[in-house]
């Protein structure tokens, strides 16, 4: 889908190419170069809603006198199919700049489809927080010395819990464990992100690269959790239904703060932790194509899009962080474990239904 954008009248922000095509535009008889000078650049975007809105999309058109063209995604696998249709290294790719969380933009670094951002081209990158001005701490961003996304919007997963049943917000990943809310914690369905949780919760290296010596450890742990827990749910509305129906009083929140704002919209008295041993989290970026027609305007959007205006529209409209703007939510304290990719989906995965199907730890763990 694409936003119905007019067309910008403005001066265009003119490339080599477009530059000789003007001047010959000003020679006598050159009337069909000159039409074809006058067009407007045009900047082709691939975003998740909410990220390019018309609103800001057309102040960016307006500043920069050309034309942008926006392509909604809806998962990670749109993005995917999306940015992978390069026809050849010769030709443009079918988008300059798109957005892409951490983990999912190592893929393409190793495809070579994005290219690296240099910082000058990206005056506003000084006013971003901190933590994300120093992107070589971010897992993923930074390859070989070079600078690969910028840090645009994130969220974390940490615990939804009811303040009539426990009292003092929970500093811990371990209160999911706690057997004095035994049936009364709701857990998230899915093996790739509950071993991260379990590798979390016994102290491990990393969640996202198990070793063979950890992988029996976060078994048990996940089976100790199938036992404390009231339910698993997939979908924030299910979150909400099993959290009404079983009385509980926590939740790993797989979707954030969206959760919280979900449950109290349904009456219910809930708080929302970040745990001392930190929240996996989610970060989406700004990344370039390798084939970008104009790669000195791509950076342009990113940067602009890290002005007050758009960052404030971000956390007004979408209820997202942005990278800029200190928000009450966070505090600097706070660690966030940014999302990497995993040394195997398919086996999180499988051993992950067979802890749900109640298999013992020896079962679980069979070739």
């Amino acid at each position: 889908m694409r936003y119905p954008i007019p067309l910008c009248t403005s001066g265009p922000l003119l490339n080599r190419r477009q530059f000789a095509l003007a001047a010959a535009a000003s020679l006598p008889l050159a009337a069909p170069v000159r039409a074809r000078a006058a067009a407007p650049e045009v900047l082709r975007v691939l975003a998740w809603p909410g990220y390019a809105d018309a609103d800001i999309v057309k102040t960016f058109e307006q500043r920069m006198g050309c034309q942008v063209e926006v392509t909604v995604i809806d998962s990670d696998v749109d993005l995917w199919q999306k940015i992978s249709q390069q026809t050849s290294e010769a030709q443009p790719a079918a988008f300059d700049v798109f957005a892409v969380n951490t983990a999912e933009l190592q893929r393409y670094i190793q495809q070579n489809w994005v290219q690296a951002i240099a910082t000058a081209t990206v005056p506003n990158l000084v006013k971003q927080l901190p933590r994300f001005q120093n992107r070589a701490a971010i897992p993923g961003l930074v390859h070989a010395g070079k600078i690969y996304a910028i840090p645009y919007t994130y969220a974390e997963m940490g615990l939804v819990y009811d303040r009539q049943q426990v009292k003092q917000p929970p500093t811990s990943i371990a209160a999911l464990w706690d057997t004095r809310y035994q049936g009364k914690v709701i857990a998230y369905n899915a093996g790739t992100h509950n071993f991260a949780l379990a590798a979390l919760a016994l102290g491990l290296p990393s969640p996202f690269r198990l070793t063979d010596s950890q992988w029996p450890q976060a078994v048990d742990r996940l089976i100790a959790l199938r036992r404390n827990a009231g339910g698993f749910y997939t979908q924030p509305d299910e979150s909400l239904a099993l959290f009404k129906n079983r009385h509980a009083a926590l939740l790993f929140a797989n979707y954030g703060r969206q959760q919280e704002t979900l449950f109290r919209a349904a009456g219910l008295d809930v708080g929302y932790a970040i745990p001392k041993e930190g929240a996996l989290a989610w970060l989406d970026c700004w990344a370039i194509t390798r084939g970008a027609r104009n790669p000195t305007l791509a950076a342009a959007w990113i940067s602009y899009l890290l002005e007050p205006e758009p960052g404030q529209m971000l956390v007004q409209r979408q209820g997202l962080a942005n990278t800029t703007s200190a928000s009450s939510d966070y505090r600097a304290q706070d660690r966030l474990v940014w999302l990497e990719p995993v040394e195997s989906e398919d086996r999180r995965n499988l051993l992950w239904s067979r802890i749900v199907s109640g298999d013992r730890a020896s079962k679980v763990l069979a070739p």
